[in-house]
């Protein structure tokens, strides 16, 4: 057994209730991630986009912004924005979206998809007086479903707990965790600074925030959330990388399973879940930048399983799970408007 290949048949749907196409708006279009929502929802099969809101770029043709869209629409940034839309993507960097929620009223029938950091920890989740969900499909899929609105994961936290979630689910995370993980240029967001700029990112590599990235409170509450008892070390080196867009994680913890053994319960954990996929195969990164997918290879070294996690820090790791999320909530398939081709070479 190597690999899963996955038959799931399911084809597009309506908007729950016969409706028409979902009104989507997105809050902080100009920057990586709204740009990324907006190249998706363009071509989404179930929504039109009522708003793309820019403080900076109001007036603008969106492609004058996202140069690569020139010819796929007519959109202009907008200065101001309406509740009058079924889902508001919030685009914003972290601490924004708190400020924005709030300063504006939004009505409860808008569901809400943060993109940024403040919602996603249980103490954080009401800290306006909107209830948030974890939006990781692969672990909170059916609350997902039904939730009001969705707090999205981080880039990092999504790829390294796809790593660990199935071990944890048979509690079987009982040593301590040890990660590697790089991250494109585009992890940083747009503003520039001293390490984004190419002069300093090209040919280069540098360690930051060692032992404690601000993603490892989440990670270690989705663990606890499969596994209760968890209380061991996570010991988390990040990297930045001198590309634009990815994330290799590798990870190895002590283990009692075979190969086999594991291989079988990753491949079960994630069996139905449109966007995830194990093997024992060598994989890289051009094999799933530009889409919403995260590859998984596990194999056994002596008393350890080695895991290896990679996904696009853009889409599986921010704006394609957010779309993964509307999904799910309006009862669309979970692969609508997702279905995206890799750079491949």
């Amino acid at each position: 057994m190597t690999e899963n290949i996955k038959d799931i048949t399911n084809s597009s749907t309506p908007p729950s209730g016969g409706r028409g196409a979902i009104k989507a708006g997105i809050i902080g279009g100009a920057g990586y991630t709204g740009g990324e929502m907006l190249r998706i929802l363009i071509n989404h099969p179930n929504v039109e986009i009522a708003f793309a809101h820019s403080n900076s770029n109001a007036g603008n043709f969106i492609y004058e912004v996202h140069t690569d869209l020139f010819g796929d629409t007519d959109l202009k940034f907008a200065a101001e924005f309406t509740t009058d839309v079924d889902v508001l993507f919030l685009c914003v960097g972290h601490g924004d979206a708190k400020k924005f929620l709030d300063a504006n009223e939004i009505p409860d029938n808008v569901k809400i998809i943060d993109l940024s950091q403040d919602f996603r920890l249980t103490q954080n989740s009401k800290l306006n007086t909107k209830n948030f969900t974890y939006g990781l499909p692969e672990l909170n899929r059916e609350a997902i479903k039904t939730a009001e609105n969705i707090a999205n994961p981080g880039c990092f936290a999504t790829c390294l707990q796809l790593g660990l979630l199935p071990l944890a689910s048979k509690g079987l995370l009982n040593n301590e965790v040890h990660i590697t993980a790089t991250t494109g240029s585009t992890g940083a967001g747009q503003s520039l600074a001293a390490t984004s700029h190419f002069t300093w990112r090209n040919d280069n590599l540098s360690v930051y925030k060692a032992f404690n990235h601000q993603h490892l409170n989440e990670i270690g509450q989705s663990l606890k959330q499969l596994q209760p008892g968890f209380d061991k070390a996570i010991n988390f080196i990040p990297y930045r990388g001198d590309f634009t867009r990815g994330i290799i994680a590798s990870m190895y913890t002590e283990s009692d399973l075979s190969e086999e053994e594991a291989l079988a319960l990753y491949q079960s954990y994630y069996d139905g879940h449109p966007f995830t996929y194990v093997t024992n195969r060598n994989i890289d990164l051009k094999q799933i930048v530009n889409t919403n997918k995260c590859f998984i290879q596990v194999k056994k070294h002596d008393n350890k399983i080695f895991i290896i996690s990679i996904m696009d820090n853009l889409l599986k790791g921010a704006s394609g799970q957010a779309v993964q999320n509307m999904n799910l909530m309006f009862g669309l398939d979970e692969r609508a408007g997702l279905r995206l081709k890799a750079t491949a070479f």
